[in-house]
């Protein structure tokens, strides 16, 4: 195996900036990581923007037109940080090209989408990432470590929220993440696949769902042309809302576990309240990515005077990943979770084995995130094998 790996990244805003971090620093906090990822290409359509990204993240080079970095033969990984409308496009040329993928959620704009990235790449046999990346949060894995030892028992309840309030000022502009043909969905699509991933991973699959998906502000001034992302600024002219702005749901377990979610950008005062509770019969545990070295955990063994939830600071060297970084209790950020997550990567590249999450926990999201519209259009509930 090659000692390094090079890497073509899609996409130089904010998830291309995070991105770059990881990439950057899995080195030298995971020295034994292998290959090693080397920051050869990165690719944008404005060559002043991209260029610019390229010197402050570390590049060595440029691109602006992805199909050359796909079709290049040094390049050995793609990443996807782009525009959920694009995924798929790329993906499937990606795994044409022989190149390893790791791909921004949610993985398609639907789930025929995702079926067929999902097959080109076992068609191809690369290795296959999405990046839900709070499965790499230090306390959510050590929260899966404690659900695996049976510390909180048989699971009766997720109950799952993702809380933002940038979008609540109507004058907010029109960009791309409130235009359905762009983003394929609003907080559904964006925040709740977060929620659904992390179900699926800490309690299991779902089997049916029944939801409401609600759009508050149904116009907004359209983008100026130079501005983006949550400083931007509008035009005099309006334009149609095509996402949802919030989305709640119920769902059923297969394991007979039952759960709600609720995403929304109209939250005041949650910047990215990221929290679920999973009560079981011999304990609980909760989490809340703004507090995100810590993992409460309730145990119901506990004489009854002495009961009570217990802030874990999962710091330890002991606790996933935290051997890498530093003394107890000395936290890390959200940007570490990238870090973490290009070093499991790495390690699925090494090893021929996917990293989770993959492209087949990429599908099984899209499959519930459908069935929740489906659910919210036709007012009933809705099985997640119907889609």
């Amino acid at each position: 195996m090659a000692e390094e790996i090079n890497v073509g990244l899609i996409g130089y805003k904010f998830m291309g900036k995070a991105h770059s971090q990881g990439f950057r620093d899995v080195a030298f906090y995971f020295p034994d990581v292998k290959p090693r990822p080397r920051m050869k290409v990165i690719c944008g359509r404005d060559e002043k923007g991209v260029t610019e990204a390229q010197k402050q993240f570390g590049w060595d080079e440029y691109e602006t037109n992805w199909r050359n970095l796909v079709q290049r033969s040094d390049i050995g990984l793609v990443d996807i940080a782009t525009g959920n409308n694009v995924h798929h496009e790329m993906a499937i040329a990606a795994a044409e090209a022989g190149k390893h993928i790791f791909c921004e959620k949610p993985l398609a704009m639907n789930v025929a989408q995702a079926r067929e990235m999902v097959n080109a790449v076992k068609k191809a046999g690369v290795i296959n990432m999405v990046n839900f990346n709070y499965r790499a949060v230090p306390a959510i894995r050590f929260a899966k470590q404690l659900i695996d030892e049976g510390k909180i028992g048989r699971i009766f309840h997720w109950r799952g929220f993702y809380l933002q309030d940038w979008i609540i000022d109507p004058d907010f502009p029109l960009v791309w993440r409130l235009q359905g043909d762009v983003a394929g969905s609003g907080a559904h699509g964006d925040l709740a696949a977060h929620s659904i991933d992390l179900a699926h991973y800490l309690v299991g699959d779902i089997d049916e769902v029944v939801g409401h998906q609600e759009t508050f502000v149904k116009e907004r001034p359209k983008l100026a042309a130079t501005t983006g992302g949550l400083t931007a600024a509008g035009s005099s002219e309006k334009g149609e809302v095509t996402v949802d702005d919030a989305s709640l749901f119920l769902v059923k377990f297969k394991n007979g576990a039952v759960g709600t979610f609720e995403a929304t950008r109209f939250a005041a005062g949650h910047r990215n309240g990221n929290t679920f509770e999973i009560n079981g019969d011999k304990g609980s545990i909760r989490f809340n990515v703004e507090r995100l070295n810590e993992l409460e955990y309730f145990d119901r063994s506990d004489p009854g005077d002495r009961q009570g939830f217990r802030v874990i600071q999962t710091t330890e060297g002991s606790h996933p990943w935290m051997h890498a970084w530093w003394p107890p209790a000395h936290i890390i950020g959200w940007a570490q979770t990238f870090t973490h997550q290009v070093y499991e990567l790495m390690t699925g590249i090494a090893t021929r084995k996917n990293p989770h999450a993959d492209f087949e926990d990429g599908l099984k999201c899209q499959i519930v995130l459908e069935a929740v519209t489906r659910s919210s259009r036709e007012r009933r509930w809705v099985s997640t094998s119907e889609i």
